[in-house]
């Protein structure tokens, strides 16, 4: 896989990376290319999962109205994943491949969250989504022009997080037995979340490979102070996002 990525994608240029001496011009684009292919691979199957998720959860809505909320988000959900699939495949990688090596993890944290009921369905996917849209702005910052573009077009819209945030509030003004519960619940989530980003983020290298300089080592950047205080700071900045959401919906993050 790495092989290809270095013949096949289109030269790129980490914005935030310097020419280095240990490291020639071609080295630096094919390993920041290969970041790049993981970061692709992963949010792709995490599209994709969450297609196949909320076409599942919107079966137990309890009004036509919920279930089509779910429907459209699950609709956005598959553009998303088709769009990354098409920068993948622009530049010449299999999207198969690049989303395997991320099938299982992904799949193991759905079956860690898997909601109880309708409530935790929703409350999922409002944790999930914001989450995921404050990672991508902020790892958006780190890319090329052409990523990035790929990276804003799957944000979700403000618009969709705003609908669900509004049906949990009604939920809970309808239900203030359920607050308990759900800010539970949302803890947990986003503690899962976290963690699992953080794990796949170091474990294929993209993580840190994409915030360290490009031609430094990347087994060696990770594990450096500055590389390692960059995802802390990262994950501690998601960690308070989150935090103010749930204090909007009057739960305790």
């Amino acid at each position: 896989m790495a092989d290809r990525a270095a013949t096949n994608l289109v030269p790129m240029t980490n914005p935030r990376s310097g020419l280095s001496s240990h490291a020639l011009v071609g080295e630096l684009n094919a390993r920041y290319d290969k970041f790049v292919v993981d970061l692709l691979g992963v949010l792709a199957y995490g599209e994709l999962s969450a297609f196949e998720r909320l076409s599942s959860d919107a079966r137990f809505s309890p009004t036509l109205h919920d279930r089509a909320v779910l429907g459209r988000m699950a609709v956005a959900e598959f553009a998303h994943f088709e769009a990354v699939s098409a920068e993948l495949a622009r530049t010449g990688i299999d999207v198969e491949l690049a989303m395997r090596p991320f099938q299982a993890s992904i799949d193991s944290f759905h079956d860690r969250t898997r909601p109880a009921d309708w409530y935790e369905s929703l409350m999922k996917a409002y944790v999930i989504d914001t989450i995921s849209g404050d990672f991508y702005q902020a790892i958006g910052a780190l890319l090329d022009d052409s990523t990035r573009e790929v990276i804003a077009a799957i944000q979700p819209t403000a618009e969709a997080n705003a609908v669900l945030e509004d049906r949990l509030k009604r939920m809970l003004a309808d239900d203030p037995r359920l607050a308990s519960r759900l800010a539970l619940w949302g803890r947990r989530l986003v503690g899962e979340a976290l963690t699992q980003a953080q794990r796949v983020g170091l474990e294929h290298s993209f993580l840190v490979g994409l915030m360290a300089d490009g031609g430094a080592d990347t087994a060696a950047a990770a594990e450096t102070p500055a590389a390692q205080a960059q995802v802390t700071e990262l994950m501690a900045q998601l960690t308070k996002n989150h935090s103010r959401r749930m204090s909007r919906l009057g739960l305790t993050a």
